[in-house]
């Protein structure tokens, strides 16, 4: 097994992934996810964040290399293996079904498990407290705030309880305020529950204030340039967003982007 696959929950071996019209969205990705960690995914757009996000998920096949899950075949969303380890995804948009309340769209993949519902009832109204809208079991996405309809997105896919969650940028489409009071609840929810959290996002602030560890990513093939540990014991709460330390953090990654863009331009010159 590669070196940093024995500890790994999720392990990419030189990952590749080109498309059928010849673009490269990979190139040799080599980079180990261990339990607990929350890694955040930071990079230009078309650096290939989201792509490798849906690699991990078995919802695309790499075209070299090789992904390994718990030291076994990576094998998609939702599927247990190996003591019941699952893996689940929130993605950019909350892909609510507009006709169903919202404790029928959280409940959506364990009636897709079949699981009796008695026990499905309880996981729903588990997954709803954890994000603070039990009160609104009952409404239909129409009746809620873009935030509320991502709490819901994050309620079923925690209603699974996954060992690992994908969230590709889940906050990008909200307003500041928003997006950071769910951050704030995202890095208690990771906390509380022992998740496993991979994060795609295209800020600087969010990556660091969330992440146990940044992995900062260049375009034009994607790949990673570096992997940034972000040591910062104690809470992350307002007065992390201000402290010296933050701003240190931001400021190594706000030059590490800035070499990615770089790169990406001096790439699209023709030789």
């Amino acid at each position: 097994m590669p070196a940093g696959a024995d500890d790994a929950l999720l392990f990419a071996n030189q990952v590749e992934k080109t498309y059928p019209n010849g673009t490269v969205a990979l190139e040799r990705v080599k980079l180990a996810i261990r339990p607990g960690d929350f890694v955040s995914l930071l990079g230009p757009s078309g650096c290939g964040k989201s792509t490798l996000l849906k690699l991990f998920a078995g919802l695309e096949t790499p075209s070299a290399g090789h992904l390994r899950w718990w030291g076994g075949p990576a094998i998609g969303v939702g599927t247990a293996r190996d003591g019941g380890r699952t893996m689940a995804m929130v993605f950019q948009e909350a892909t609510l079904m507009p006709w169903a309340k919202v404790a029928a769209n959280v409940r959506l993949p364990l009636d897709l498990a079949r699981m009796p519902r008695a026990d499905s009832d309880e996981r729903v109204r588990r997954a709803l407290a954890l994000v603070g809208l039990e009160r609104f079991a009952g409404s239909y996405p129409r009746e809620l705030s873009g935030g509320m309809q991502m709490r819901v997105s994050i309620a079923r896919a925690l209603a699974t309880g996954p060992d690992l969650l994908l969230m590709d940028e889940p906050f990008g489409a909200l307003d500041e305020f928003t997006r950071n009071k769910l951050d704030a609840d995202l890095r208690a929810l990771w906390a509380e529950r022992g998740l496993t959290v991979v994060f795609v996002t295209h800020s600087i602030y969010e990556a660091v204030y969330l992440s146990t560890r940044v992995v900062v990513m260049a375009a034009r093939p994607g790949r990673v340039i570096a992997d940034v540990p972000i040591e910062a014991p104690g809470p992350r709460d307002e007065a992390f967003r201000v402290s010296p330390a933050f701003v240190q953090y931001c400021s190594q990654l706000s030059t590490l982007l800035a070499e990615a863009n770089a790169a990406a331009g001096d790439a699209a010159q023709p030789s």
